[in-house]
C-alpha cells in the first residue's frame, strides 16, 4: 500500500497534516487514507463502495439470517428535497453522513439520530435543465478530516467533517456548457477524482484529480479526442483514427457521471465511459468508427493521470449503451488460475471479466435477453451485432433492447465471496429508437439525433398494456467464472435499489414498490421486509456503533425512470417521493408517520381546439425538450408535475410566464426562449391539452365498463 500509516504520539498535528488522517478538527479515531480505505474497517463505511474494490461486501454478520426477521427501525430523518435520492451514505466513528438531491450534505449522531451540522452548495435552479436524469446525487468522499461532494452545476467542493463548514471549491467544468455533476468522487494517494455528466447534451467527457488539501488540479483525463491536430497525448492521437467527420463540434459525449474502482497494488484508476454526444453515430461521426474510448473501461496510472489500457463494451455506441454503470475489482480462480479480474455489467446486457492488470478479455455473457447482438466474439469480446439494430445505417425504426434505462443502470451491485455471486439489479425493457432526419444541435435540452416524438406512447389502451407487460425488473445473482445464472427473482418492474452483501449471508436491496428487503444470499429467500413509504433505487449500507450493528439507506422515489418513461414508470405502481434517511438495527422500535393513500385528481382540462398541425408541432418538441423530464406522452413519472392536470393549460399568459419567461427558474423548470419561440411554446399547450383529453376519455370508457 502507498497511503500512509498514523502514529500516535510522532508530532500529531504536523503528521495529521502531511498524513491526510481523520484526526483533526473531528477528533476521530479512524485513519480516512488510502490504506485504511482500501482494508476497510468492521465498524465504517469509509468509501462509496466501502472499500478501493467496490464489492460492496461487509463483514460484519451480527445481523444475519437467523435474526433478520428481528430487524427494526431505530431511526428515521425526513430530508428537504422531494426529489430522486441516490446517495450512498458514509458511516465514520459513530456518524452518519449524506448527500442528497440538489447536491446538499448532511450529519447525523447514530446513537441519537441527531442532526450534527447540514451544508448546502446553493445549486441554481437553472443547473436542472442541464441534468438529464433528476437533479440526484450519488454520494461523499472522504480522506482525512474532510468530506468532499460533487455538485450539480459543476463543482468540487471540500468540507470540515466536523463542521460542515466549506474548506475549498473548485469549479471542475464550463458551466457555460452543459456540464453537471451527479457521480461520488472517489479519493486516491490524496487526490480526489472527479468526473462529470452531459452526454445527451453536447459535451466532451473527462476526469480531473484535485489535491485533497488545497483543490489544485493535478490531472485531467478527457475520453475523446479534441479536434485532429489538438491532442498532445498519445491515446488521444490513436483515438482520432476511430472518429470521422467533424465529430469534435458536436462534443462527442463520453462523459464519466458514476463508476470508478481503484487497484492500490497497480496503483489503476478504472473509469467507466459513457455513451456518445448524439447517440446518433450518423451524426456524431458520419461514416461509422468505434469511436474510441466511448462506452470503455479504460484504466488510467493514478498518480499522473496517464493511459494504461482500454476495453471497449460497445463500439461505434448508438444506443446510449454507456459503460458508467458500477465496476467491481475481486481475485478469482478461473480455468484453475488466479487472476486479478474487473467485473462489469453495463446498460448493454452483456456481464463482462476483465483482466485488470491489462484490460484482456476473459469471459462475457448475456444476464438479460437482448437483441442488438447476438454475442461476443469469444476471443477478443468485441459484440456480434444484429445488422438491423443500426438504426444510423439503416434509417429505420428500431426497437432495441435493452433500451437506453439499460439492462443495469447506476444502482450498485454487490458481491458475495463466500457464495461466489455477483448480484444484479437487472432491468428487461425496450426502447424504439428512431432516426431523425431533420435533427440539429440546439443550445438547450436533449441533443439525441433520435426522435422521441415518433415513439411516443399512443393512447391506446392495447399499447400501453403490451409495453407494461414486456417492461420488467429482476434481482439476478450470476455466477462470474460460469458466467451463469444462479438464481433470480423477478420484480413487478424496473428501476429497483443498489445492493449490500454481508458476511452474515444476506443481501439487502430497496424497490420501485417501497419495500426494504433482506435476502438470504444463497438462494434469494426473502427474510424480512419494510415498507418504506416510497420507491427506494439508493443503495444500502452497514456498520457498527459501539459493537451494535446498524443498516442505513436513502429512501426517495426519482432518477431518470421516474421521469421520462411515462406510464412504464408506473409499473411497480403509483408512489410518491417520501425523502428519508432510514437507520435499522435489531430490535428497533421507531414507526413512520401514517401517510395517506395516492388519489390521483379526474383530469380536467380545457377543450382541444388546436388545429391538428399546431398539435402535430407541439408534439414534436415535447418529445425532444419536455418529455425527459415531464414523462413520455406528458404522463409524469410522479416525482415531476404532471402537466396534464396543470391550471396553466386553461391560461395561455401563465404558461408563456413559466415555459418562456422561466417564472418558475428557482424551482427547477427554466425558461426555454433560447430555443422556443412563443408560438412552439403554445403548440406544446395545445399538445398536452389534446393528451390530457385523449387520458381522459379513456378513463371515462374504463369507467363505464
Amino acid at each position: 500500500m502507498r497511503g500512509l500509516r498514523f502514529w500516535a504520539g510522532l508530532a500529531p498535528l504536523a503528521l495529521l497534516a502531511a498524513c491526510g488522517t481523520s484526526g483533526g478538527s473531528s477528533g476521530s479515531a479512524v485513519s480516512v487514507d488510502g490504506e485504511t480505505i482500501a482494508k476497510g474497517t468492521d465498524a465504517d463505511w469509509l468509501s462509496y463502495g466501502r472499500t478501493y474494490d467496490e464489492q460492496r461486501f461487509s463483514p460484519l454478520k451480527q445481523i444475519n439470517t437467523e435474526n433478520a426477521g428481528q430487524l427494526g427501525l431505530a431511526w428515521f430523518a425526513d430530508l428537504d428535497t422531494a426529489r430522486g435520492q441516490e446517495g450512498t451514505p458514509l458511516a465514520i466513528d459513530g456518524k452518519l453522513y449524506i448527500s442528497t438531491a440538489w447536491s446538499k450534505v448532511k450529519a447525523y449522531d447514530v446513537a441519537s439520530g441527531k442532526l450534527l451540522w447540514e451544508y448546502d452548495p446553493k445549486v441554481p435552479g437553472d443547473a436542472a435543465v442541464k441534468a438529464c436524469c433528476d437533479v440526484v446525487n450519488r454520494g461523499l468522499a472522504a480522506w482525512g478530516d474532510k468530506l468532499f461532494i460533487g455538485s450539480l452545476d459543476g463543482r468540487l467542493i471540500a468540507i470540515d467533517r466536523a463542521t460542515g463548514k466549506e474548506l475549498w471549491s473548485v469549479v471542475t467544468v464550463d458551466q457555460t456548457k452543459n456540464y453537471t455533476i451527479t457521480g461520488a468522487p472517489r479519493v486516491v494517494n490524496g487526490l480526489v477524482i472527479i468526473g462529470n455528466g452531459g452526454a445527451e447534451y453536447g459535451v466532451r467527457g473527462y476526469v480531473t484529480a484535485y489535491d485533497a488539501n488545497t483543490g489544485k488540479q493535478a490531472w485531467r483525463f478527457y475520453t475523446v479526442p479534441d479536434q485532429p491536430g489538438k491532442n498532445t497525448a498519445e491515446y488521444l492521437k490513436k483515438a482520432e483514427a476511430t472518429w470521422k467527420g467533424d465529430y469534435w463540434k458536436l462534443g462527442g459525449g463520453g462523459t464519466v457521471w458514476d463508476a470508478m474502482a481503484y487497484d492500490p497494488a497497480l496503483d489503476l484508476l478504472y473509469i467507466g465511459v459513457g455513451n456518445g454526444s448524439p447517440w446518433n453515430q450518423a451524426y456524431r461521426s458520419p461514416g461509422g468508427g468505434d469511436n474510441l474510448y466511448l462506452s470503455s473501461i479504460v484504466a488510467i496510472h493514478a498518480k499522473t493521470g496517464e493511459y494504461a489500457w482500454h476495453f471497449q463494451e460497445t463500439p461505434g455506441e448508438t444506443w446510449d449503451y454507456t459503460a458508467t454503470q458500477h465496476i467491481m475489482l475481486a481475485d478469482l480462480t478461473i480455468d484453475g488460475k488466479p487472476r486479478k479480474v474487473l467485473m462489469h455489467a453495463p446498460k448493454n446486457g452483456f456481464f463482462y471479466v476483465i483482466d485488470r492488470t491489462n484490460g484482456q478479455f476473459i469471459s462475457g455473457k448475456n444476464y438479460v435477453p437482448v437483441n442488438w447482438a447476438t454475442g461476443l466474439d469469444p476471443k477478443t469480446g468485441r459484440p456480434i451485432e444484429n445488422p438491423q439494430s443500426r438504426y444510423d445505417k439503416t434509417g429505420k425504426p428500431w426497437i432495441g433492447s435493452p433500451g437506453p434505462g439499460g439492462a443495469h443502470s447506476w444502482h450498485p451491485m454487490a458481491y458475495d465471496p463466500a457464495e461466489g455471486l455477483v448480484f444484479i439489479p437487472a432491468q428487461i425493457t425496450a426502447f424504439p429508437y428512431i432516426p431523425d432526419p431533420k435533427w440539429k444541435p440546439a443550445a438547450m435540452g436533449f441533443n439525441t439525433g433520435a426522435d422521441f416524438a415518433a415513439g411516443s406512447m399512443p393512447a391506446d389502451p392495447k399499447v400501453r398494456e403490451a409495453a407494461l407487460k414486456s417492461t420488467t425488473g429482476a434481482l439476478v445473482a450470476w455466477d462470474p467464472v460460469a458466467q451463469k445464472e444462479r438464481w433470480r427473482l423477478d420484480m413487478k418492474g424496473p428501476w429497483n435499489g443498489g445492493l449490500l452483501a454481508t458476511a452474515g449471508g444476506l443481501l439487502f436491496q430497496g424497490n420501485a414498490t417501497g419495500n426494504f428487503v433482506a435476502y438470504a444470499s444463497k438462494d434469494g429467500k426473502p427474510l424480512w421486509t419494510f415498507p418504506a413509504q416510497t420507491g427506494i433505487i439508493a443503495p444500502p449500507i452497514t456498520f457498527t456503533v459501539k459493537g451494535e450493528q446498524y443498516v442505513a439507506i436513502l429512501a426517495g422515489w426519482g432518477g431518470s425512470f421516474a421521469l421520462s418513461p411515462g406510464i412504464v414508470a408506473l409499473k411497480s405502481g403509483a408512489t410518491r417521493n417520501v425523502s428519508r434517511l432510514l437507520v435499522f438495527k435489531l430490535g428497533g422500535k421507531a414507526v413512520l408517520p401514517a401517510t395517506q393513500p395516492i388519489v390521483e385528481a379526474p383530469l380536467n382540462p380545457p377543450p382541444a381546439t388546436a388545429p391538428a398541425a399546431v398539435v402535430a408541432q407541439g408534439g414534436q418538441i415535447f418529445g425532444r425538450y419536455c418529455g425527459v423530464c415531464h414523462g413520455d406522452a406528458a404522463i409524469s413519472g410522479g416525482v415531476t408535475p404532471d402537466l396534464r392536470h396543470s391550471a396553466a393549460l386553461g391560461d395561455a399568459k401563465t404558461w408563456q410566464a413559466i415555459v418562456h419567461d422561466g417564472a418558475l427558474t428557482a424551482n427547477g423548470m427554466v425558461g426555454w426562449s433560447k430555443v422556443l419561440s412563443p408560438s412552439d411554446i403554445d403548440a406544446v399547450r395545445a399538445y398536452v391539452i389534446k393528451r390530457a383529453n385523449e387520458d381522459k376519455a379513456l378513463a371515462q370508457a374504463k369507467a363505464t365498463k
